[in-house]
């Protein structure tokens, strides 16, 4: 509401490390790994980056990192400039770019970093997110809340209301598994088929093993400068053009509201309709080339796909089934191969979809690409579906 990002900041630098089990590399190696990646990509020193923010939702539970500023200053030797550690559950990475952004956007800062970290494979089941969050979460709320309980009875009424089958949840696993064997840095690369998603343990009914993305390790960071400031350095600029975040429900909300008929995520939609509006995108299934979306479970990305104005409601599993959201599809989705393969290290995801798309737009991603590729969109949505953030990035400015 009277902030003009479109076009005023971009992207100059971009650097992740491979998604998978690290346990020869502890959170600072993860954190060196993708910062001077992205540093080196962007074509700067570290002494130019004058601010960053570092997204680590989980420091507790497990590796006890990330809980400060501190935990990026060292490892990149980043000392003597303001550096904020942010936590938004799954929204953590969007949420550190745009903190990044917003200073640029203030005049506070010319350079910036945002990187975003989890090392969640080094725990042991004792110290799980899900035994962390019974123990420390809400008295009443928290207790028996899995995410993957939680978007099962999604999915279930799915089923009921708009005729969503298993099958068509196996197909989102299908796609994303194909679309990872093209990318090197994702958790999993290896094709499955509509039988071994559906054949699977059982999770959470209907959701199986393979509906589900794994824990992973990884890092992901971004540089960013003023758009007018772009042609000063070597890296290749990609324009940012509208963001939305949006928390939009507590714990008891909309759970317990009889009129929420559980098919939806009003705060991906709020967060959409903002980031939109600053866009420009006034359609969004024609004007988007791409998009990294978050598909925790496979019924997340059907949900997505409507909150997203991809189609009408009840209509995602028809836009699924017709081929439009494949790689070589209408409106590709999860080119990466999404959580579901790439995996989700939660710090780090929302900043990894973000190099995914600037890698398209720049024309650099390889077996992979969408081919002419020049406006993509991430998506992210957190906690019990309560927090959101879509991000929109083109690949140069609108004349």
């Amino acid at each position: 509401m009277g902030r003009n990002l479109k076009d005023r900041v971009c992207i100059i630098g971009i650097g992740w490390t491979a998604f998978g089990e690290h346990f020869d590399k502890s959170y600072e190696d993860l954190v060196a790994d993708a910062g001077w990646a992205a540093i080196n990509d962007a074509g700067i020193t570290r002494d130019q980056i004058d601010a960053a923010w570092i997204g680590t939702a989980f420091p507790d539970a497990g590796v006890y990192k990330g809980r400060s500023g501190m935990d990026l200053a060292e490892p990149l030797g980043l000392f003597d400039v303001p550096v904020v550690r942010v936590s938004n559950y799954c929204t953590t990475g969007a949420e550190a770019i745009r903190g990044a952004v917003n200073s640029l956007l203030a005049g506070e800062s010319s350079v910036v970093l945002a990187l975003g970290v989890e090392k969640l494979r080094d725990r042991s089941p004792q110290e799980s997110i899900v035994k962390m969050m019974v123990e420390m979460g809400h008295p009443l709320y928290q207790k028996g809340f899995t995410a993957a309980g939680t978007f099962a009875v999604y999915a279930s009424r799915q089923f009921v209301r708009y005729g969503v089958t298993r099958e068509d949840l196996a197909r989102v696993s299908v796609k994303n598994h194909e679309n990872a064997t093209l990318n090197p840095k994702a958790h999993f690369r290896k094709a499955v088929s509509e039988e071994q998603v559906l054949r699977s343990p059982m999770v959470a009914d209907p959701l199986t093993v393979m509906d589900s993305c794994p824990t992973t390790d990884g890092a992901a960071a971004v540089i960013l400068v003023r758009a007018e400031d772009a042609e000063k350095y070597s890296g290749v600029p990609v324009f940012l053009k509208g963001m939305g975040m949006s928390v939009s429900s507590g714990w008891d909300l909309p759970y317990f509201d009889s009129a929420y008929d559980l098919t939806s995520f009003r705060a991906t939609r709020v967060a959409a309709e903002k980031a939109y509006r600053e866009a420009g995108i006034t359609n969004p299934r024609e004007m988007i080339d791409l998009a990294e979306v978050h598909d925790c479970f496979s019924i997340v990305e059907l949900l997505t796909y409507e909150d997203l104005g991809f189609c009408e409601e009840g209509e995602a599993k028809e836009l699924l089934r017709s081929g439009a959201t494949r790689r070589d599809g209408e409106i590709p989705v999860n080119v990466s191969g999404g959580l579901l393969s790439c995996g989700h290290p939660v710090g780090a995801t929302g900043v990894r979809m973000v190099c995914e798309v600037v890698e398209h737009l720049r024309g650099t991603a390889g077996e992979r690409q969408v081919p002419g590729a020049r406006t993509g969109l991430t998506h992210n949505i957190g906690g019990p579906g309560a927090v959101a953030s879509v991000i929109i990035l083109g690949k140069e400015k609108d004349t």
